[in-house]
């Protein structure tokens, strides 16, 4: 196929481009290469024949409908997107016009597109957004996330994002555009940008700072490695039905204060400290506005219908994740001087 990736040069966007490369897929990549993108995360790809890379800003129309014009991509895989709660407390402005207009720009543009073509039954518009859009989840095993879960977001992030669901599911029943969703629990792995909870507390502890957990460390979150999360989004733009919404959870659920609590004994193994253990470092700060207690994902749909589950554990996926760490200094070193990285944001102030 050649698929047609927005944000390609993100953490799970460029996952997706490195697998769809590997696979034999082409791929041209779209990016704005706003302050969380790199090229370095697709540095491998970029000389192989069949990728293509395009700067261009998913708000921009007139740019979207040149990229499918000249390329004309079997489907696309749109995760374009601001994606940190923290930053959309500060200023939800580029949230809203990045993850809602932006997202319409899209729809638009590949309608059009789709049309144009004689309207090919082949063609897909796969979104993949997030299981934030869902809300806060008790403290209760027994209640997850499914595909049927009333939507009831809690920051301006989720908000878009929910916003941009109902877009697509709305061009679907409106137009035909045939798409595909899914919603993915917390991504982790290789090339997350270094604002995030994991790749923070990994970067904190080499650097001898403190291990901020928001609140008590108590809200829990279900961990997906990213590179799992790339092969099933590759599976669902391939074989999902048409309309169909797909959740895409790890399986893995740890409360943040487990989470870090893990990483450090990691770290302990892997890079040892002098003297004592990088558990020392962990402190308690003031917690997020609207912080959800809990997210979890119930993944049976996808597994029953296309027969996907991750692969590792979050213990193996931590250990992969702080071992790529530890050997890619020269990337996360190149992050470090970008705007916001290493401040507390978010605070509501």
């Amino acid at each position: 196929m050649k698929l047609l990736v927005t944000g390609g040069a993100g953490f799970i966007g460029s996952a997706v481009v490195r697998l769809a490369m590997a696979r034999g897929h082409q791929v041209v990549n779209l990016d704005a290469l706003t302050y969380a993108a790199c090229l370095e995360n697709v540095a491998s790809v970029a000389e192989m024949p069949g990728y293509v890379f395009v700067q261009a800003d998913i708000r921009d129309r007139a740019a979207l409908d040149q990229v499918f014009g000249e390329h004309q991509p079997d489907a696309v895989m749109h995760l374009a997107a601001e994606s940190h709660v923290d930053r959309s407390i500060d200023g939800p402005g580029d949230f809203i016009e990045t993850n809602i207009t932006g997202t319409y720009n899209m729809l638009e543009a590949a309608r059009k597109y789709w049309t144009d073509q004689g309207k090919p039954e082949s063609f897909r518009f796969h979104h993949i957004s997030t299981d934030e859009v869902y809300g806060s989840l008790p403290d209760d095993p027994s209640v997850m996330f499914t595909e049927d879960t009333p939507y009831d977001p809690r920051s301006p992030y989720s908000a878009s994002k929910a916003a941009s669901d109902h877009l697509v599911r709305a061009w679907f029943e409106t137009y035909g555009l045939p798409v595909v969703l899914s919603n993915c629990s917390n991504n982790y792995g290789p090339y997350h940008f270094p604002e995030k909870l994991i790749p923070v507390i990994i970067l904190n502890a080499l650097a001898g700072r403190d291990l901020p957990i928001y609140g008590d460390g108590s809200n829990i979150r279900d961990w997906l490695y990213v590179e799992d999360h790339a092969d099933a989004l590759l599976l669902v733009v391939q074989k999902g039905a048409l309309g169909r919404s797909y959740n895409i959870g790890g399986e893995n659920e740890r409360t943040n204060l487990e989470l870090v609590k893990t990483l450090c004994a990691i770290l302990d193994e892997k890079r040892p400290k002098p003297s004592g253990s990088y558990a020392d470092q962990i402190t308690f700060v003031s917690d997020r506005p609207g912080h959800d207690a809990r997210y979890a994902i119930d993944p049976s749909r996808i597994r029953q219908e296309l027969g996907w589950r991750p692969s590792v554990t979050v213990e193996e996926g931590l250990e992969k994740t702080v071992q790529w760490y530890l050997d890619n200094e020269n990337w996360w070193r190149a992050l470090q001087d970008r705007q916001g990285v290493g401040e507390r944001l978010g605070t509501g102030k």
